[in-house]
């Protein structure tokens, strides 16, 4: 009896990851300028879907019924990083906790890669804000490299592509006697 409840337990686990986990790779690929706005932005509520683009100087995020617009000469600092998130979020996520023999945390393992994008800016007044985008692996960067090029600044400079990927600048390089 306990094995036929393992059996049917393992059977639907790996049938909801297999529908579940594939076409959400599939979707980030797809997705141009898409991302998610976790916090920052004035007048957009927090974890809302949208598109990032970079229109006549400045940053414009648009959301559904709402547009924000930065000017990109206010922008003080943009920080790229990578992270993962749980591909079982939501209710479900939720509910997976309650899977029998640990079958919750074996889910919670499952992770996708994104890239965050961090602003900090200041407004009209100067006042500073500062803004989360998450986007899809590999976005993030060349969003970066193109809102320097426009005139925003960064605290980290940009990585040379054009060296091997071994290369240290030399202060990083190790003295040898």
């Amino acid at each position: 009896m306990v094995m036929r409840s393992m059996r049917r337990t393992t059977i639907f686990l790996v049938g909801i990851l297999g529908f579940t986990a594939l076409p959400s790779v599939g979707q980030q690929a797809a997705a141009g300028n898409k991302v998610v706005q976790i916090t920052g932005l004035v007048g957009v509520r927090t974890n809302a879907s949208g598109n990032l683009t970079l229109e006549n100087g400045s940053l414009q995020f648009a959301s559904s019924g709402t547009k924000v617009s930065v000017p990109i000469h206010s922008v003080e600092d943009v920080i790229t990083e990578n992270d993962s998130q749980r591909v079982f979020r939501g209710t479900f996520g939720t509910l997976t906790m309650f899977a029998p023999y640990g079958g919750g945390r074996f889910l919670s393992l499952f992770r996708s890669k994104i890239d965050t994008l961090t602003i900090q800016y200041r407004d009209t007044d100067g006042g500073l804000h500062g803004a989360i985008f998450t986007m899809p692996l590999g976005k993030a960067d060349r969003f970066k490299k193109d809102l320097v090029a426009q005139g925003a600044r960064t605290s980290i400079p940009m990585q040379d592509d054009s060296g091997s990927p071994n290369s240290k600048p030399d202060a990083a390089k190790e003295k040898k006697p």
